[in-house]
C-alpha cells in the first residue's frame, strides 16, 4: 500500500471526516519522480471540536507515526466543520520549495 493510501485509510477510520484531502506534493520538490516524501493533509472533522491546534496535530502525528517516519515533510490543516465553513472550504497553499535543485 502506498504511503498516501495508508494515510487516507487511517484518517477515514479514526476521524470519519466531513472532508479529507491528502495530496502528495513531492513533485514540487527535488526528489525522484514518483516519490512519496512531501504531503499536505486537509482534514475536517467533528473530532476536532474543543481541541486546540497542538492537540489536533499531536493526534494526527501519533496516528500517522509509521507513515511520518518514512517521509520528509507533512503539512497539516485540521479544522472543525464550522472553521472550514468560515474559510469557505479553503486552506493556505503550501509554500514553494526553497531547497535543492528547485532553488
Amino acid at each position: 500500500m502506498s504511503i498516501q493510501s495508508s494515510i487516507e485509510l487511517k484518517l477515514k477510520e479514526k476521524l470519519n471526516p466531513h472532508f479529507l484531502k491528502v495530496e502528495n506534493e513531492s513533485y514540487m520538490h527535488s526528489v525522484p519522480k514518483g516519490s512519496e516524501s512531501h504531503f499536505r493533509i486537509e482534514v475536517v472533522s467533528n473530532y476536532f471540536e474543543n481541541k486546540n491546534l497542538l492537540t489536533r496535530h499531536r493526534f494526527i502525528n501519533e496516528l500517522l507515526s509509521e507513515e511520518i517516519s518514512k517521509i520528509r515533510a507533512c503539512s497539516l490543516h485540521t479544522l472543525t466543520i464550522n472553521e472550514w465553513e468560515k474559510k469557505n472550504g479553503k486552506t493556505e497553499n503550501s509554500p514553494t520549495c526553497a531547497g535543492g535543485s528547485k532553488k
